[in-house]
């Protein structure tokens, strides 16, 4: 009997941990594929703009972003939860109903961010930029910030609906409509062509998601009247993490307008595609978390065991998948920057690779982090969010003055073992978690394999420089496999269904 209990454990676990693989890996290998068309455009607008330009686009973006944010009342967040709810409750006449509610608020939120971009315009042309005047183009960039937040609620509708197809395919049509509308503008425009390819964008981003979230739920405007008060529970949910994203934007807006205003658009262009390489791009590995990770661990909120078993899990998955990618990254970043952008972008090299290290640790603390929101404590979420987004600028300021460039990468990597420190010491007080033991022997491989490959960057000798480098990466990934074929049934599972389609094909 006990060995049975034991064998039905094992199989448990195992279940368990090819469900975070096979699900990291679907909604990661979609964030890949727009990664990917996202490479291909950056390296056509890196000709197109050169740093100055993506510097200028950057700083417009950041602002737009963190208008939008402020100003969206979290309803792309908050409004899932309710429209989850009901979905799994089956009831179509609700459900269709606050549809109406969600969209209500979202026109609403629309009205709200077109205003407060057109009326702070001269207030952020004097803030951002050191020289001319912007304020006729925060003006023009208003329609985007309300295009973004309707289309956030649209989002939030699918994802409530559970419709993963739909939203994938939105993601990939967007980001081939972007490349569509930016190449042709830059080309023949410069940057005279970074707003209109900004407002273009989030409208064409609109369009493709409406066309999904119509079909499903088709929009009627009759009988919402009064209809704005019934959406309060939802908004309230959502403020709270409306002030974190303006924290997270708005440290972002003023990290680059200080590079800007103490630097120049060059070193914001840079700084920009050093932060997206290593940032964004190992994204692709945390993009599951919210779609798949996040639910799961909201339902065993209140099971303390289960809910570090389940942190556990998912860091473990999460350190494995993206240690070989890192290290791969480090090596390879001096011939990846001239290939996916410029030759004149290559100063950034040593930033991103010092910065690489900043990931390895969210792999770590992301998973943590969401014990928060699992078990809706929003306050701690602010102040914690909050915290991180100061100390980030005030690094970023240090760093930059002492060490240049590379000193934001530093900075970076400061700014997320803080982090880690803060979210750990938090999870453990308040939530009882708990590393695994597997946990801390899969950290204590990988990481000190990536600072032994950094260490080899400073190598002199290119021949050293690869057979070493190489050499490490295939380690990394050796042990990554490993450990995920010991814990997971995936790879017999793949065999075995492989080993089916050939016997039917005979």
């Amino acid at each position: 009997m006990h060995a049975e209990t034991e064998k039905q454990m094992k199989e448990t676990q195992e279940d368990s941990y090819s469900h975070v693989l096979k699900y990291t890996g679907i909604f990661g290998g979609v964030q890949g594929l727009n990664i990917f068309i996202g490479l291909v455009r950056n390296k056509i607008l890196a000709y197109l703009l050169g740093p100055s330009g993506m510097g200028l686009a950057a700083l417009f973006n950041s602002t737009v972003t963190f208008i939008s944010q402020a100003t969206n009342l979290g309803i792309s967040f908050s409004a899932v939860k309710n429209v989850s709810e009901l979905f799994d409750a089956g009831d179509e006449v609700r459900i269709q109903h606050f549809v109406k509610v969600v969209r209500a608020w979202s026109m609403l939120t629309a009205l709200i961010g077109i205003l407060v971009c057109m009326v702070a315009g001269p207030l952020l042309s004097n803030y951002t930029f050191s020289w001319g005047d912007h304020t006729r183009h925060f003006i023009m960039l208003a329609p985007a910030v309300g295009l973004m937040a309707f289309t956030g609620g649209e989002v939030a509708i699918l994802k409530g609906s559970r419709q993963l197809k739909s939203l994938a395919v939105i993601q990939v049509l967007s980001v081939l409509v972007a490349l569509l509308i930016s190449v042709p503008l830059y080309y023949f425009f410069g940057q005279a062509g970074i707003v209109p390819v900004i407002v273009l964008m989030a409208l064409s981003s609109m369009l493709i998601t409406i066309r999904y979230s119509f079909r499903l739920y088709p929009m009627h405007l009759r009988g919402a009247k009064g209809i704005l008060g019934e959406g309060m529970e939802m908004v309230r949910l959502g403020i709270a993490f409306v002030l974190a994203g303006i924290f997270g934007s708005g440290a972002e807006m003023l990290i680059r307008s200080y590079l800007n205003v103490t630097g120049d658009l060059d070193v914001v262009g840079l700084y920009n595609v050093g932060f997206m390489l290593t940032v964004t791009y190992a994204g692709m590995v945390f993009s599951a978390m919210e779609t798949d990770y996040f639910p799961r661990l909201s339902a065993i909120a209140n099971d303390r065991k289960a809910m570090s078993e389940t942190v556990n899990r998912q860091i473990e998955v999460s350190m494995l998948l993206v240690s070989p990618m890192l290290a791969s990254l480090i090596i390879f970043l001096p011939l990846l920057i001239p290939l996916l952008f410029r030759s004149d972008f290559l100063p950034v090299v040593p930033m991103a690779q010092i910065a690489v290290f900043s990931m390895y640790l969210k792999a770590i603390s992301l998973p943590i982090s969401y014990t928060v929101l699992a078990k809706a404590d929003s306050l701690a979420f602010l102040v914690i969010e909050g915290f991180d987004s100061v100390l980030m600028v005030a690094l970023m300021v240090v760093g930059f003055r002492l060490w240049g460039l590379t000193g934001t990468g530093i900075a970076l990597d400061v700014s997320y073992l803080v982090d880690l420190f803060i979210i750990y010491f938090y999870a453990y007080v308040r939530y009882g978690y708990r590393i695994s033991v597997s946990v801390v022997q899969i950290i204590l491989i990988q990481l000190p394999l990536g600072i032994a490959i950094y260490g080899i960057t400073h190598i002199d000798s290119p021949w050293l420089y690869w057979v070493l480098g190489l050499l490490l990466c295939f380690v990394s990934l050796a042990i990554s496999i490993h450990i995920l074929h010991q814990k997971t049934s995936l790879w017999t599972a793949l065999v075995k269904k492989a080993k089916s389609k050939l016997s039917r094909n005979a």
